[in-house]
Parts: C-alpha cells; sequence; structure tokens
C-alpha cells in the first residue's frame, strides 16, 4: 500500500497556535543541535558589526576552512572601519589575493569609505552599504544587534525547504517569498543571533546538498522530506546556470631582471586585479596563429625580433559561470626593449607586491 504524501498547509491555513508549536519545536531542536555540534571560528561569539561584516563578506562565496586564515589576516591589517577606508585599494586588492570573487573586496573598501568611520546601526543603513544584500544585513543585525530578521542563504533555503517539504523553485519568485515567510516565522525572536547562527551552522553540517545526516538528525520526526523521501530531490531549482568558455593567451616577458604587468581596469573579472600581458581569443590558437595576430604585432616595437616559447598550454580555470582556457608564453626581449611600452614596466622580483589573480600566480608559482 503506497504511503500518502504529506503536503503540508499553506502559511495562510494554519492556526496561530500550531504556527507556534512548530515554529517552537522547529527552532528548539537547532539551537540544542548547535550548542552541541558548533563549529569553532575566529569570528564566532563577536559583537562587532564590522568583524561580522567581514567574515559574512568572505564566506559569502568561499568555504569557512578556505576563508578562516584570510579573514585572520585581514582583521589584523584592518582591524577598523576607519583602518580599512584609509587603505589603498591595490593593498586590499592584495590581501584578498586567492579568494576570488574580487568585486567582494571592491565593495568592502568602498562601503567602509562611505561610513565616515562608525558602522550604521540599523538594518535600513546596513542593507545600504555596497555589496550588501538582505541575507548579510540580516546577519549583521542579529548577531551584533540582537534584531529578529532572518538569515536566508542556501543553507537556510535547503533546510527550510526540506523540513516544510516545498517544491516551488527556490530560484523563483514564489519560491523565494514562501521560503522567506517561513524564515521570518520559524526565527526564534527571543534569541535571533544565536538561531541564525545554529540554522546556518545546521545546513552546513548536517542538512548538507549531499549525503544529509537524517538519522542522526534532531528535526528527522517533523521534516516532510524525509517522510516524503525527496530529501535528494529538495531544494527545487528551475533554471541552469549558462557557462561559457573564454580563451587566454598570457605572455611573460623576460627583458633582463624586468618584466611587464598591467591592471585590469575592464567591468570584467578581476577587476582591478594585475595580470601579465592578454591576448584573449574566441577559441584555442597555436603559437603561429598567435603570434600573427595584430594583437600580438603591435606588442613588439620596430624590428625587434623576440623569442618565443609556450611555457604551459591549456590551464583550465574553472569560475562560477565561465571557465578560463589559458596558454601562457615566455617572451625574451633585450633588457632595454621598447616593446610593451602600454604596460607597466616592474622587477621580476616584485610582482609578488601585487594583486593577482589564482590563474596568473598558479603559472607563476611553476616558474
Amino acid at each position: 500500500m503506497l504511503q500518502k504524501k504529506y503536503t503540508p498547509p499553506p502559511l495562510a491555513e494554519i492556526h496561530e497556535d500550531e504556527y507556534s508549536t512548530v515554529c517552537s519545536r522547529f527552532s528548539t531542536n537547532i539551537i540544542r543541535w548547535y550548542n552541541e555540534n558548533k563549529r569553532e571560528l575566529p569570528w564566532r561569539g563577536a559583537t562587532d558589526p564590522y568583524t561580522i561584516w567581514v567574515s559574512e563578506i568572505i564566506l559569502q562565496q568561499t568555504r569557512v576552512n578556505q576563508g578562516y586564515d584570510y579573514f585572520l589576516r585581514f582583521i589584523e591589517r584592518f582591524p577598523d572601519v576607519r583602518t580599512l577606508a584609509e587603505a589603498h585599494e591595490d593593498e586590499v586588492m592584495k590581501y584578498w589575493q586567492g579568494l576570488g570573487y574580487y568585486s567582494r573586496a571592491r565593495n568592502l573598501h568602498a562601503a567602509a569609505k562611505s561610513m565616515n568611520g562608525a558602522f550604521p546601526d540599523t538594518y535600513e543603513g546596513i542593507i545600504a552599504l555596497k555589496g550588501v544584500g538582505e541575507y548579510t544585513a540580516a546577519a549583521i543585525c542579529s548577531i551584533a544587534y540582537d534584531m529578529p530578521y532572518p538569515v536566508v542563504d542556501g543553507n537556510v533555503f535547503r533546510v527550510v525547504s526540506r523540513y516544510m517539504g516545498i517544491e516551488t523553485p527556490i530560484d523563483s519568485g514564489r519560491g523565494k517569498k514562501e521560503i522567506t515567510g517561513w524564515a521570518n516565522r520559524l526565527i526564534d525572536r527571543k534569541c535571533p543571533a544565536l538561531y541564525n547562527q545554529a540554522i546556518m551552522d545546521f545546513g552546513a553540517l548536517l542538512c548538507t546538498p549531499k549525503s544529509p545526516g537524517c538519522a542522526e538528525c534532531p528535526l528527522a520526526a517533523g521534516c516532510t522530506a524525509l517522510a516524503n523521501g525527496t530529501v535528494s530531490k529538495l531544494p527545487v531549482k528551475k533554471n541552469k546556470t549558462k557557462i561559457t568558455n573564454r580563451y587566454f593567451n598570457y605572455i611573460y616577458v623576460h627583458a633582463g631582471e624586468y618584466t611587464y604587468i598591467r591592471k585590469r581596469a575592464e567591468d570584467d573579472i578581476w577587476k582591478n586585479l594585475f595580470e601579465l600581458p592578454l591576448i584573449e581569443t574566441s577559441r584555442a590558437v597555436t603559437e603561429e596563429e598567435l603570434t600573427a595576430l595584430p594583437e600580438f604585432r603591435n606588442l613588439i616595437a620596430g624590428n625587434e625580433s623576440p623569442v618565443i616559447k609556450l611555457s604551459l598550454r591549456q590551464v583550465k580555470h574553472v569560475l562560477s559561470h565561465r571557465v578560463v582556457y589559458a596558454d601562457f608564453y615566455e617572451v625574451t626581449l633585450p633588457e632595454e626593449t621598447r616593446s610593451f611600452a602600454a604596460y607597466k614596466r616592474i622587477k621580476k622580483n616584485e610582482m609578488n607586491q601585487y594583486a593577482i589573480s589564482r590563474l596568473v600566480q598558479i603559472f607563476l608559482e611553476k616558474k
């Protein structure tokens, strides 16, 4: 006999007393689990909004184990809003080097400069900061100021959609509204900071995307997805991210003890990071094809004859919506060359003073 699928009633059809029971049981079990299983993190326990802000921005697109050391170095160098605001952007980018999604660092710096030395203490003031969305604003307000704003990130989408059996796609307006509605109901308004940190850890450690720990889950008795056998199917997404390929040809110049770099100024990936001279092509090209391009010939002055060597071929670098395939060439020219005149001339041993992408760093580490 087939088990009848359980579907929770819509929010509007649940009696207020039932709300209280469901939400109280949910938050109590989440917090109890958290007190026994929480991660020890350097920002945990902090109530300073600046510290919480920096940690949340770092963790937006970064795993905790990767962001841990970056957070410690960043806070040591920029311990408060004023220090960050007064720093040069190139230095901020250098401290961010390797974390990726560099617009986060640019937004942090711009937001710090807009604060006049004092972090805002209202939701409206915080969400108005550059690079701060609803999730980050809720995290800061709840953890720093104990305001009852629920965080709604990927972990929360997953936990709530599974527990309530919500099959509406989470990347739709209706799905987001439905999850947010439940998140506002489920939050423990007496201790929102504790609750928000609890549900984030719960999603990150137990209610994971793959192989969740349902056997040890304190919410198992009330979980709709577990009862219906749909844990692996939730949350639902309707749209798949389109991935595009890009083909980069980098040129590392040897001109005696000098080489050449430039800052990426375009509104593109790695904006404001430094890089080696680059020619982007619509497909992978051979060395002969590259050196025949006008873009390459225009880099070489007069009748100079560079010695060209392919150093690394088809290095694959995966970003969120793009895959970059990079070839790295080494070009040898006289030390007093007039080539690459549009680029910044630096000593090779000074390269570590500049913020560069992880892709370029991979090449330089192999040198």
